[in-house]
């Protein structure tokens, strides 16, 4: 809590809002790839919703507590090949609101608070590569990058090592 915000765990009565935030990320993350189903998210989101090892919150204002806000989800996963514990960010998304990067903050502080109290020492995010805001609150936070995916679509052409471009279909 802050003042003006506080976080809680998310429940059902939140699912539409926050099936909602799952669709602009996606539409953030994939542009016209983007699955948009609302009903899909919400059913996703729902399974999570109270969870072991799911650390699902919401930031609403004091005024209208009913209300999310913000909405993060961090799934506690296990390396299969070492067996160690970490978190896993599958979702920080903030209204457009005018005290939006005071809100993801705040979010941000509450899930790493509650992954601490998890044992889950290590943590990590996927953020697209153009998402900017994101990018800026994981370092602001202490995250750092350490893989970057490299991506080609398929155009039907494909360019050899003598810079000559191939039809792939012939």
């Amino acid at each position: 809590m802050n003042g003006m915000y506080l976080v809680r765990q998310a429940t059902e009565s939140d699912l539409d809002t926050l099936a909602g935030f799952e669709v602009e990320i996606a539409l953030i993350s994939f542009g016209d790839e983007a699955i948009t189903d609302a009903g899909l998210h919400r059913k996703r989101v729902s399974g999570a919703l109270g969870k072991p090892g799911e650390i699902t919150l919401v930031a609403v204002a004091e005024a209208a507590p009913g209300r999310p806000l913000g909405w993060a989800w961090l799934s506690g996963r296990t390396n299969s090949l070492t067996g160690a514990r970490y978190g896993n960010f599958r979702s920080l998304a903030v209204a457009d609101v005018p005290d939006r990067s005071q809100i993801g903050e705040l979010l941000l502080a509450a899930v790493l608070r509650a992954a601490d109290e998890s044992g889950l020492r290590q943590l990590s995010g996927k953020v697209h590569a153009r998402n900017l805001g994101m990018r800026t609150l994981y370092r602001k936070f202490g995250f750092e990058a350490t893989h970057v995916t490299m991506e080609k679509k398929e155009t039907g052409k494909a360019t050899g090592h003598d810079g000559q471009v191939r039809d792939l279909g012939s």
